[in-house]
């Protein structure tokens, strides 16, 4: 059986919770930070602006190869500027399980992703983990601080 993986990464953003939760609860803004050698594409009318429970969400990436891959998610909990989570229903993953949670803090808002993941194929997903998920995936949350920073600014420690 494959192991089950964790990444955690927190965002600092100067501005106020309400923009945050604005930006991020919209669908539409997750191909806006999102590496575009991914191929990121929203398939789904997500039958709405923003973020509700029981919404699925439909698209396409490339993540290896350029190859296709159909992935569809659902969002399973929203806490109205607090938190929401997505977990796979089909895709890539043997389990893709999202938490995005968000706390006003001193001059802005501090965004923290929990990711639990884990990847088919029992060892060959752990060496695939090893070889290049892993970082890959860190490499996507590394452009969306690079992104999230661009449009909001950079977070600067008071």
């Amino acid at each position: 059986m494959s192991k089950t993986y964790t990444l955690n990464t927190v965002l600092s953003i100067p501005v106020s919770l309400d923009d945050a939760w604005e930006f991020f609860s919209r669908p539409d803004n997750l191909q806006t930070i999102t590496p575009q050698h991914l191929g990121f594409q929203i398939r789904s009318k997500h039958h709405g602006s923003f973020m509700y429970p029981g919404q699925i969400i439909e698209y396409t990436v490339k993540p290896v190869l350029g190859i296709p891959l159909y992935w569809m998610t659902e969002i399973t909990h929203v806490a109205d500027k607090k938190y929401f989570v997505d977990e796979q229903r089909f895709g890539p993953y043997s389990l893709w399980h999202h938490q995005h949670h968000f706390k006003a803090i001193e001059g802005g808002v501090e965004m923290t992703d929990i990711v639990h993941y884990k990847l088919p194929l029992w060892l060959l997903g752990d060496i695939a983990h090893s070889l290049f998920v892993r970082s890959q995936l860190e490499h996507i949350f590394q452009y969306r601080t690079q992104q999230v920073e661009a449009l909001f600014g950079k977070w600067e420690h008071r």
